[in-house]
């Protein structure tokens, strides 16, 4: 275990923005902390590199504690980097020289220089300053920068937020690439729930100032531990039913197949997590659904359903489907265990 934090609550000042957060992560893993605006996770990554005091448990790298109640470890012994989100380069200094400035005492500086310049494939340009060179490349010179002095922890604040959506989705890859190449481990801090998915082993979701689950992407799609987790990760409505038994719950599309998120007795509300994928286009079949909207995704379309009580689902079907709105079709769910949740006032929120 490289990254440990333990009961954790962090803020500014004497405002206490994140509570009882506990997760860990292991060495050359890469993890994330997603989230909306406000829920915490920027405080917590400032925590982590030491910007910020801790008012309650401890942040432990590689065994050793480096914040407690009382006691933050400088930023700069903590040998941790640091990818800011407006990249943070010198202008007046090439893109060697900025790469260079936190090791400009090594003894085999141009020998790391030339590695970290082919490692973010800018070889080429090296002598070029950052107004010379596109998002994408400043975001390279930020990230060699950050790893030249080999840090045992590099954390990323939003890395991609400048950039547009095509370059961010492939830089992702590129630097999830390169940080496994490497086998550095990383925290990185974002909203997009895309970008967390296609760079993270693991995944923190936050919801005002608490950690509601830090799993893998996979688990947090397909198995959420809460109602919130469940409907911000990822697209889904919920369908109202009642609890037959704990493998069954009646809803207005049948009897379906559940996993619990917890015991539960018989006869208990429920809300049934429905992924758009559930959702089968079958025109033969007799629980018939109005289609309500439609939104075209290239291979496939997404469609807004409403069942006869008003209920309404979202669903995936192929683009070639000819189905317009206000059609009335057939649908039938997937076979498989849904997640549901006993019925809670606040289950949206």
């Amino acid at each position: 275990m490289l990254l440990k934090l333990h009961n954790l609550a962090c803020g500014y000042q004497d405002q206490r923005v994140v509570q009882n957060l506990d997760l860990h992560l292991n060495a050359g893993d890469i993890g994330c902390l997603l989230g909306s605006s406000g829920c915490g996770k920027t405080t917590t990554l400032r925590a982590i590199a030491g910007f910020e005091g801790v008012h309650e448990g401890e942040i432990s790298l590689a065994g050793e504690v480096i914040s407690r109640r009382g006691f933050t470890l400088a930023p700069e012994k903590r040998r941790i980097g640091m990818v800011f989100q407006d990249y943070a380069l010198f202008p007046h200094l090439t893109v060697a020289d900025n790469i260079a400035f936190g090791i400009r005492n090594h003894p085999r500086l141009s020998q790391v220089l030339q590695e970290m310049l082919e490692l973010v494939n800018l070889s080429a340009l090296g002598q070029r300053h950052p107004h010379e060179l596109s998002g994408g490349q400043q975001q390279r010179v930020a990230l060699a920068r950050a790893l030249a002095p080999e840090p045992q922890l590099l954390l990323l604040d939003e890395p991609f937020s400048n950039l547009d959506g095509e370059l961010r989705r492939r830089l992702s890859h590129e630097v999830r690439d390169i940080l496994k190449a490497r086998g550095t481990s990383a925290v990185l801090v974002t909203h997009d729930q895309e970008e967390a998915f296609a760079v993270s082993d693991q995944v923190g979701v936050f919801k005002k100032g608490r950690l509601e689950q830090w799993d893998t992407p996979y688990n947090l799609y397909n198995r959420p531990a809460t109602p919130y987790v469940a409907s911000f990760v990822g697209q889904g409505c919920f369908i109202p039913g009642q609890l037959i038994d704990g493998e069954s719950v009646q809803t207005e599309l049948g009897a379906l197949q559940v996993s619990l998120s917890a015991t539960a007795a018989a006869g208990t509300a429920m809300d049934v997590l429905l992924r758009p994928d559930d959702i089968v286009y079958t025109p033969q079949s007799p629980l018939q659904v109005k289609v309500m909207s439609k939104i075209f995704q290239g291979a496939a379309t997404l469609y807004r359903l409403q069942l006869p009580s008003g209920t309404q689902l979202e669903s995936l079907f192929p683009s070639h489907a000819r189905i317009h709105v206000r059609d009335t079709i057939g649908i039938s769910v997937q076979a498989g265990r849904q997640i549901a949740f006993a019925t809670q006032v606040d289950a949206a929120n």
